[in-house]
């Protein structure tokens, strides 16, 4: 198995996580970590364990600066980690301070195969614009993004030229919901001929890893109907626990702007209209509040109308739907890239390798 040294953007729940499945990944090392305080860069490979305890703490209540020139946020858009008199990344012996950490990793690029963008996205041209970054510093290896909302997905194809020039690969939608739910849906609708309907229903349990998730708790109270990016963004931690208390715990979302619609159209599955994504979130407990599945109905070419269903186990977590599947279309980008393929690729069209 080829080698494949990557770096994570962001040390929120998602940029923890990743480092910790990679653990359990042969032929995957994780090289460099940053958040916007400081980065931890080791050719070696860095030291998970000693990483993940150093940047173990407390999270600030409300949402950091997003910074795209001069530094990366972190915790998920959830303000930063702190531990002692340190912050973030930094409280870990194998890190420094930086007024630029991002440029730090674009500087080493050559070495590094992928980055994961475990980047918040409540501005919807961030992580577009982190990808300009990316371009402008000479990068040419794999980016991957687990983003969610739709509208980015144009905002990338509006930079595949330059992408595909640079020698970029860029992996979008990469985690559950958009990502393995999507690629999940385009595997389903291969018995069919015309497709009439995917509809996506997500549960997560998140009561022993809310800490770490507030921002994407944040996020997923942008969708519901009395808010969007802009007024969840400027909820304070009290006004967002204040919004869970109303719902006992257990938020329910309708008609979610998932990505995963403009990736299976783009994938020529079927179209945007036709997809809907919805889920229960409690934070009170671990345990799923629904089961999640993917349901996808359509006719076949002998005329039968049928529904194949694909059901993801009550026992899986977030983390291992969503690290899981980045992982593992990371890896798919690199070996996409070394192929010579560049561009923007969702995950409807590229299969996650182990």
């Amino acid at each position: 198995m080829e080698e494949t040294t990557f770096a994570v953007l962001g040390t929120g729940g998602i940029g923890r996580r990743t480092l910790e499945v990679s653990r359990h990944k042969e032929g995957l090392t994780p090289v460099a970590a940053c958040d916007r305080h400081g980065t931890a860069i080791d050719f070696d490979g860095l030291d998970v364990d000693e990483l993940l305890a150093a940047t173990e703490g407390n999270i600030d209540s409300d949402p950091g600066d997003v910074a795209t020139d001069g530094g990366a946020a972190t915790a998920d858009g959830e303000g930063v980690k702190q531990h002692g008199e340190d912050r973030g990344v930094v409280a870990s012996e194998q890190a420094r301070p930086s007024d630029d950490p991002i440029r730090d990793v674009i500087d080493r690029g050559e070495r590094i195969d992928a980055v994961l963008l475990a980047l918040p996205n409540y501005e919807h041209d961030f992580i577009p614009r982190v990808a300009d970054r990316f371009l402008e510093g000479g990068y040419d290896g794999v980016l991957v993004d687990v983003l969610k909302r739709s509208r980015v997905i144009g905002m990338l194809d509006d930079r595949e030229e330059a992408l595909e020039e640079a020698g970029i690969t860029f992996v979008c939608g990469a985690g559950a919901t958009p990502g393995l739910l999507t690629g999940a849906a385009a595997l389903a609708a291969q018995s069919f001929i015309e497709i009439e309907s995917v509809e996506i229903r997500w549960g997560v349990g998140l009561e022993s890893g809310y800490e770490d998730n507030r921002g994407t708790v944040r996020e997923d109270i942008a969708h519901l109907p009395d808010y969007d990016i802009e007024t969840a963004r400027g909820l304070s931690a009290a006004e967002i626990e204040a919004i869970v208390d109303d719902h006992d715990g257990v938020i329910e979302f309708e008609d979610m702007e998932h990505a995963d619609d403009v990736l299976l159209e783009r994938a020529g599955v079927c179209d945007a209209e036709d997809v809907t994504v919805g889920g229960l979130l409690d934070v009170r407990s671990d345990e799923k509040p629904t089961t999640t599945t993917v349901s996808v109905t359509g006719t076949t070419f002998d005329g039968e109308r049928g529904t194949n269903t694909f059901r993801l186990d009550d026992a899986t977590s977030m983390a291992a739907n969503v690290n899981g599947p980045a992982l593992g279309y990371l890896r798919a980008g690199v070996r996409r890239n070394r192929a010579g393929e560049y561009g923007v690729v969702g995950p409807a069209e590229l299969m996650p390798r182990f």
